[in-house]
């Protein structure tokens, strides 16, 4: 991989189309160039002061800008350190009240250093809870949470013990930690340390037992009963007054919520320090304990769901520690009320207000962005809970007497059904496995819809949820959606109605439908009913377009936005496939757009080639004649008017050109009928005609998929211009870019045969495995309760990747829990590993036309596969060394008696001896019910995530910015560039929240933008923080995460801090042992980067293994005599001889140079430059040999008990002495080793010997 390079300064368009150069685009009449001027319209936006004046005397400077809104201002004073008592209050200016959601700019006589109040404002029943529920999490009050779907340590990031590690090295200034390139894979790495728990302000905090206020005293203004427990042993009863908290009178067994004493103030934080003298202090502690780590890492997540790991520390951790907490069972009263009515909302009024807001100017588009992230998070969050108290059994539906396939569910305003053919609408396309895709395709389609942001047109917000073996699918509830029709009328007013024997073609949907079919290149096309009758619709048949009772026009059941890949399911050779959902991606229908555009372009430009021939000549003829008389008239004109004419006739020319050189493209549409081969019967010949050309345009886009895509994919992995996938993720993700269904992985596994991309087809196969388990685990889940499911679990792993340890695994399940649930089908125990194995076999050949090799099993990846399945059904298993095979088990065995943490301090290690259960012990050494050792036991499983698909919209506002900003700096207007980049970072940031995997994928561009232009201690922070945040939302071993470590290390090591980045660097390369494990392609760059690292800081030695494994691994993936693996001997010979190793130098040099000499030939420049660096080196060892000849001579003659050093000669290589070596260079030692450099002088010669052969990255990347 090529750390510094999968996000590149633009050397062309930003949309990365290869359209014909030097041609502007004009679509629809539009300029493209003007849209892009628009998208990065700079408001003038000049900040200034303002001091803040607290009650507290304090004061705060802030900046503010015009367009800023004060509940921002508001937000931005209550996170302030010296404000953090304040959560109810309003800002005034002159003596006058200030709106919340009022401009800076609309407040009369605001100006620069003038200052606002803070007001300190009664408190409600909500105002108070919110006080009591903020100042809790401040005061580190609130204990452990145990959440329903984000699971245990949801958004932890590992990078603080990273930079703890990073600080010791970069400290100790010693030799480098050798690393071990053989070393087991440590799970540890994905877990944050155990530390010190934090310090504690109060004992405890909740609401009384005295809560709610009798009617009476609510009508006095109490609010709210709290008990307090401080640290000095003390137990106060405080009222929450409309006019803020004061201590009470009451007691356990007595209620006077009169007040006591004169302990009273307006926020509770106050009250706190008034009644413990502890508090302060302690509060102080718990500030600096928390600033012990970078701010990202401990940052709420707001619009994002928190990447939820996959390991977890075993449940005695301290990490997991489970802490009494009074108030856990009292946040749904705190955060909803007593009525739940601050939860219950209009989903679907509140999403579609939002997208009715104004978008004309900037302001308005940040706000309505922010306004739909925020509502789309809040949403799903809600959902998704909803969806797993559904898939549960713990809401009851509204059909209780349907099928449970066709029940369906209202909680919490979210309509719920399940992924699955209940009423039979897809029994002809494959029943429940055509509507568990068609779910998927639905969603894709409602998100791409809701990028496209058409005016007048609305989508339900939709999520699918996918959770112990079940889909459920989430939708605001659509006004009218429930009515019943009248007679004569359709619910549905365009599309399809009960199935396809009715169609309903409504006019005033045509608009709005044409609109999106044009972005989505839909064609205009015939459908028929059952009676024959014909129909012109803008979109699928499938797409139903519903007016609703709020009057809005909304678009439903999107899962056809394509037509179906017809050769798919043509083919010969692919089995019987579970569906006829086989539809093309979007991602291809649009790249395949790209190309018709570009032929049509060439082609218009073609016809106009004859013509301009014709009129250059005509024109160079006239301007031939226009010359004398120019020469004549020139001596009467100054020469400042003849050179402004001049430039002005050039100018003009150049705009005639320009206008010459335009294509209209309003004449270009292309696009496709997606309702061909799905039943359409035409009518008429026409219609016949027409229908067999729509048949051959899908034939031809399926055609463009298999002959050219995925041999373009495949060829550039094998020349090495893209990175590699490391896991089914980045594979999957690849896939979908170029628009390749994951139903051709076994396409891909075939065409891999090539040594080079092994690890590719080793990827597809695993992906393969992992998805085929995945279904076969879904047929036995679906009908188990939540207690079984971790025994199924269990002995499913046990059978796939424990037959190694025990190849006849019995499933563990608790004889209560059995007994408990007498009428569930346990058929799960009857699975064998050579049932599961057919079964994984079948479905593998069924989804993806692969069959699997007779040893597949054996050749397994086993963690690398654990890790795989468990991200696709959320599983959280306890850390433990997992043991697959026998021979595992006896080494784990040898190591029974170690302490799990051995590379703890020792106080540590024998502090946690005693306390360590047989939980943590090896899985051999597990006892189970069925006593017999397995790899997995149920209570492995301590947790299930569920798997979410949204349909949250980018910011289209934001990316117009980067792209400005991008094409501003490829145009070499760097100021100009930077300054959008800047702005489009604060719009990510302001429309996402901080830590969002939007914003992480912004840091990570930015950083490496950044890194180009040579501003390098600001890419260095980029990337801390696209690392941070990359952890916490996409996962602490995502192939995001290992890329933003690299790069991280490669800027740090640019900016001169090696010791440092090494460390990251290693961090990544760990991560990459648990990804993919051993030898991935991309690894070579990195290593000889560390290894180029190494060679900086003087570690030789360590340097040249670096080198020696990147040569193996290059040798593995290449070949041993390719043009790859002569670089590297090259690098290879020169790091021998740094390590005083002159033979070795010699023999990898002359390796490289047969190589070169072999491929490329005697000619060839990288041939000559290590001919030369070969006889170079041979001279240098010659005469090393002949001194150390000398010197044992010398020994000999004299007998001397230690040899001493002899005068160097003028042709000699690095000396023996280390403290000359570590005055050497890399660059100088060529000429070190031609005695051109004297020893010890860093001054260069002006005259440069032969570099290194031209090779790809790596090194020569990071030595830049």
């Amino acid at each position: 991989m090529s750390e510094s390079s999968s996000t590149k300064l633009p050397s062309e368009p930003a949309n990365g189309s290869s359209e014909v150069p030097e041609t502007q685009v004009v679509q629809n009449g539009v300029d493209e160039q003007t849209q892009v001027e628009d998208g990065a319209e700079q408001v003038e936006d000049t900040p200034f002061p303002i001091k803040i004046v607290l009650p507290n005397t304090k004061s705060i400077d802030i900046h503010v800008s015009p367009l800023e809104q004060f509940h921002e201002i508001r937000q931005s004073i209550i996170e302030n350190p010296d404000a953090v008592e304040y959560s109810c209050f309003h800002l005034a200016h002159d003596g006058k009240k200030i709106n919340d959601f009022a401009q800076v700019s609309d407040v009369e006589g605001l100006k620069a250093n003038d200052e606002l109040h803070v007001v300190e404002d009664p408190y409600t029943e909500k105002e108070a809870r919110i006080h009591f529920i903020r100042i809790r999490e401040l005061i580190g009050a609130a204990g452990d949470r145990t959440d329903t779907i984000h699971g245990i340590l949801a958004g932890l990031s590992v990078h603080d013990d990273v930079v703890f590690a990073a600080e010791e090295a970069k400290q100790s200034k010693g030799e480098v930690k050798e690393y071990d390139f053989r070393a087991p894979v440590s799970l540890a790495t994905l877990l944050p340390k155990e530390s010190e728990p934090a310090p504690k302000t109060v004992k405890n905090i909740s609401l009384s037992p005295w809560h709610p206020p009798p009617a009476h005293l609510r009508q006095q203004g109490h609010l709210l009963y709290l008990v307090v427990s401080t640290n000095e042993g003390n137990q106060f009863h405080i009222t929450a007054h409309a006019g803020g908290f004061y201590v009470n009178n009451c007691s356990n067994a007595k209620f006077d919520p009169s007040k006591k004493g004169d302990e009273e103030a307006h926020s509770l934080y106050t009250l706190l320090s008034q009644i413990s003298k502890d508090f302060s202090d302690k509060f102080e502690q718990l500030q600096q304990f928390t600033n012990k780590r970078d701010p990202l890492s401990t940052f709420q997540i707001g619009n994002a769901f928190p990447s939820a790991p996959w390991i977890v520390p075993s449940t005695g951790s301290p990490l997991l520690s489970h802490s009494p907490d009074s108030a856990r069972t009292q946040e749904t009263y705190l955060l909803g009320g007593a009525e739940n009515t601050d939860s219950l909302r209009d989903w679907n009024e509140e999403f579609q207000s939002a997208k009715e807001l104004p978008k004309e100017t900037i302001q308005d588009r940040v706000f309505r962005e922010r306004l739909l992230c925020k509502l789309y998070s809040d949403y799903n969050d809600a959902a998704a809970r909803g969806a797993v108290l559904v898939a549960r059994g713990e809401v009851a539906p509204l059909n209780p007497t349907e099928d449970r396939d066709a029940q369906i569910f209202v909680y919490n305003n979210v309509f719920y059904s399940f992924g699955a053919d209940g009423v039979g609408t897809f029994t002809s396309e494959g029943g429940d496995e055509a509507a568990r895709v068609a779910t998927g395709k639905d969603i894709l389609g409602v998100k791409l819809v809701n990028q496209l942001d058409i005016a007048g047109l609305y989508t339900p917000g939709t999520i699918v949820v996918d959770y112990l073996g079940k889909r459920i699918v989430g939708q605001s509830i659509v006004p009218g959606i429930f009515k019943q029709p009248e007679d004569g009328e359709n619910q549905i007013h365009y599309g399809a109605v009960d199935g396809k024997d009715t169609v309903a073609a409504d006019e005033s949907f045509a608009a709005s439908f044409e609109t999106l079919a044009r972005a989505l290149r839909i064609k205009k096309h015939t459908v028929w009913d059952k009676e024959h009758k014909a129909f012109n619709l803008e979109a699928s048949v499938e797409m139903k377009g519903l007016r609703g009772t709020d009057s809005r026009k909304y678009v439903l059941d999107l899962y056809r936005i394509t037509p179906l890949d017809i050769l798919w399911m043509e083919d010969d050779k692919v089995a019987e496939y579970p569906h006829r959902m086989t539809v093309l991606r979007p991602e291809l229908v649009e790249s395949l757009g790209k190309v018709k555009a570009r032929e049509y372009i060439t082609a218009e430009l073609a016809k106009r080639q004859p013509q301009k021939d014709t009129t250059d000549a005509a024109a160079e003829t006239k301007e031939i004649d226009d010359k004398p008389a120019q020469d004549e008239a020139a001596p009467s004109e100054s020469a400042k008017d003849a050179e402004a004419g001049d430039v002005e006739k050039e100018n003009e020319k150049k705009d005639e050109d320009d206008k010459a050189n335009r294509v209209d493209m309003s004449s270009f549409n292309w696009a496709l009928n997606p309702d061909v081969f799905s039943g359409q019967e035409p009518q008429t010949d026409e219609d016949k005609e027409q229908m067999v050309k729509d048949e051959q345009e899908v034939r031809d886009a399926c055609k463009y998929l298999r002959e050219t895509v995925i041999p373009e994919l495949l060829n550039e992995l094998r020349e090495s211009d893209i990175s590699f996938p490391m896991d089914g993720r980045s594979l999957t993700r690849q896939l979908h870019r170029r628009g390749i269904n994951l139903r051709y992985l076994g396409k891909l596994a075939t065409l891999s045969a090539d040594k080079r991309l092994s690890c590719f087809r080793e990827l597809c196969v695993r992906e393969m495995i992992a998805r085929s388990f995945k279904h076969v685990a879904a047929k036995y889940l679906k009908p188990l309760p939540l207690p079984l499911t971790s025994s199924c679990f269990a002995h499913l792993l046990n059978c796939l990747l424990g037959v190694g340890l025990n190849p006849s695994p019995k499933a563990d399940i608790e004889p209560s829990l059995r007994s408990l649930y007498k009428d569930v089908k346990l058929e799960f125990e009857n699975v064998t590993p050579d049932s599961l194995k057919a079964d994984v076999q079948e479905e593998t050949k069924r989804r993806f036309n692969y069959t699997l090799d007779d040893e597949w099993l054996a050749q397994l990846k086993h963690l690398q596969v654990l890790r795989e399945i468990s991200l696709k059904l959320g599983l959280q298993l306890q850390k433990k060394d997992f043991v697959f095979t026998a021979a595992q088990n006896g080494h784990a065995s040898n190591k029974a008696a170690e302490p799990e943490q051995a590379q703890a301090p020792p106080e540590t290690k024998t502090k946690n001896k005693k306390k360590k259960s047989a939980r943590d012990g090896s899985p051999a050494s597990i006892g189970s019910s069925t006593g017999v050792a397995h790899t997995f036991s149920p209570k492995d499983f301590v947790n299930v995530v569920p798997i979410t698909k949204d349909s949250c919209p980018r910011s289209a506002l934001a990316e117009e910015a980067l792209d400005a900003g991008r094409l501003s700096i490829f145009q070499n207007q760097r100021k100009l560039g930077e300054d959008l980049l800047l702005e489009s970072l604060s719009l990510h940031e302001q429309i996402y929240g901080l830590v969002h995997p939007e914003v992480a994928q912004m840091y990570h561009t930015l950083s490496q933008l950044y890194y180009q232009l040579g501003q390098k201690d600001a890419a260095v922070e980029l990337a801390k923080k696209a690392a941070i945040v990359a952890e916490r939302t996409v996962g602490v071993d995502s192939a995001e995460t290992v890329l933003n470590y690299l790069n991280l290390s490669l800027f740090l090591h640019q900016s001169g801090e090696s010791r440092e980045a090494l460390q990251y660097a290693r961090h990544a390369l760990d991560l990459w042992k648990v990804i993919y494990g051993p030898d991935h392609p991309d690894t070579i760059t990195t290593m000889n980067n560390y290894a180029v690292m190494l060679q900086s800081i003087q570690a030789y030695h360590e340097s040249r293994k670096f080198f020696e494994q990147s040569l193996r691994v290059c040798e593995t993936v290449f070949g041993d005599r390719t043009v790859h693996s002569a670089t590297l001997l090259f690098q290879l010979a020169q790091a021998l001889a740094l390590d005083n190793d002159p033979k070795g130098a010699v023999n990898k040099m002359r390796e490289s140079y047969t190589i070169f000499k072999t491929v490329l030939g005697e000619d060839d420049k990288n041939t000559k430059e290590a001919s030369h660096w070969l006889d170079q080196l041979t001279q240098n060892a010659v005469a090393l040999a002949k001194q150390a000849k000398e010197t044992e001579g010398r020994r000999t003659r004299f007998k001397f008990s230690t040899m001493s050093t002899p005068a160097q000669p003028a042709t000699a290589a690095p000396p023996t002495s280390k403290k000359m070596d570590d005055n050497r260079d890399v660059d100088l030692l060529v000429k070190y080793i031609e005695g051109t450099e004297k020893m010890g002088s860093s001054k260069s010669s002006s005259k440069r010997g032969p570099g290194n052969p031209k090779r790809r990255g790596g090194a020569a990347k990071a030595s830049s």
